[in-house]
């Protein structure tokens, strides 16, 4: 399996001048689709439902701080897009090319009007942190009637 930085080395990659915001719901969108398409997860890390959309902590762990993010900066912690299977990589690829070209805030308002984003956010008000996990079975049961 993928890890999460082999993936956003491939995304870096693939968009250039990608911010940490969007390169965040790249990421997800990524891990629902091959959730859908490819029958399994992309990488083990955990997605939360943080106020700005869907976030995976140990990727921003990485990126915090940063704004604008490319491949190298990835590559020196170790990031290899090579890791990733060629359907891994197609499935990445349909990723980019139907959310590639959408902004930041864009993403982060389809996420929020998303089931797995809400579900898990649910009880909690709109400004409030919050750090639950969007699980991977309600990913792939909202996302699969999609495809």
């Amino acid at each position: 399996m993928a890890s999460i930085v082999d993936v956003a080395t491939y995304i870096c990659e693939n968009i250039a001048g990608i911010t940490a915001l969007k390169l965040q719901k790249i990421v997800y969108y990524c891990q629902a689709w091959s959730l859908v398409w490819d029958e399994n997860p992309l990488f083990t890390d955990r997605i939360e439902a943080w106020i700005n959309g869907p976030v995976v902590p140990n990727l921003y762990a990485m990126h915090r701080g940063q704004y604008f993010i490319d491949a190298s900066f990835f590559k020196k912690l170790g990031g290899n897009s090579d890791n990733l299977e060629i359907e891994q990589k197609k499935t990445i690829d349909a990723v980019i090319s139907f959310y590639g070209q959408k902004t930041s805030q864009y993403l982060c308002d389809l996420t929020h009007l998303e089931d797995p984003w809400k579900n898990a956010r649910e009880g909690l008000d709109p400004n409030e942190r919050g750090n639950r996990e969007i699980a991977l079975d309600s990913m792939a049961a909202y996302y699969e009637p999609l495809k």
